[in-house]
């Protein structure tokens, strides 16, 4: 998934009609900012972005819980770049919506300061949705600003039956069945599954080396 950007007479950045600081020249370069999933070599980008998007209190918080020790959900660790530049991430993780229940977990989602307010971050969530729905995942949460959430369906009436592992702000404890009834009757506790890193990492090996022969 690709997003044309162009530098206009105005010297902004951005789509027609959004308009944002622009770096560098006023120059005609249209840069391209392609979506796709993340690579190995995209890890310290990727961490460096989340490190100014939310600082060291990101490890604080209660997804966290969820999400450490633990891989990304197949296919669904996306970064867009321009150029060789990364300038959003968005990764989602497998959980359980109580037991029984699997289902995705969105987040961290960040974009590079310069690059918002653009529409990539509803991009980033649009292509996420999509790849999970493709790969027959029924449902996905998050805790998140309600308000911008709501336009891509999530909603907290999915997350009344459930808790997470620690503290989060019920009206921001948010909801989306990919298909219908993926969080009918939900309730329990929110645990992590997936594929932890240590039983990853002797396959991550394997791929460094098919890479490097």
């Amino acid at each position: 998934m690709a997003f044309e950007f162009s530098y206009h007479e105005t010297g902004s950045l951005g789509f027609p009609g959004v308009g944002m600081a622009a770096e560098g020249s006023r120059s005609a370069r249209r840069p391209v900012c392609v979506i796709s999933e993340e690579a190995p070599e995209d890890i310290a980008a990727r961490e460096a972005l989340l490190d100014a998007a939310f600082g060291p209190a990101r490890f604080l918080k209660t997804c966290e819980r969820l999400r450490e020790g633990r891989m990304p959900a197949r296919g669904l660790a996306l970064v867009c770049k321009d150029e060789d530049r990364l300038v959003a991430t968005m990764r989602m993780w497998a959980i359980f919506a109580g037991p029984g229940r699997p289902a995705l977990l969105l987040g961290p989602l960040a974009v590079a300061r310069d690059y918002r307010s653009l529409g990539l971050g509803a991009a980033m969530i649009e292509a996420g949705l999509s790849r999970a729905a493709v790969r027959n995942h029924r449902a996905v949460l998050l805790v998140g600003d309600a308000p911008y959430y709501a336009r891509f369906g999530f909603e907290t009436r999915f997350t009344d039956g459930l808790t997470m592992p620690g503290p989060v702000e019920r009206e921001r404890f948010l909801g989306l069945e990919l298909t219908k009834g993926g969080l009918t009757g939900a309730s329990g506790r929110v645990s992590a599954a997936g594929l932890t890193v240590r039983a990853a990492a002797p396959a991550m090996m394997i791929g460094e080396l098919a890479r490097a022969a």
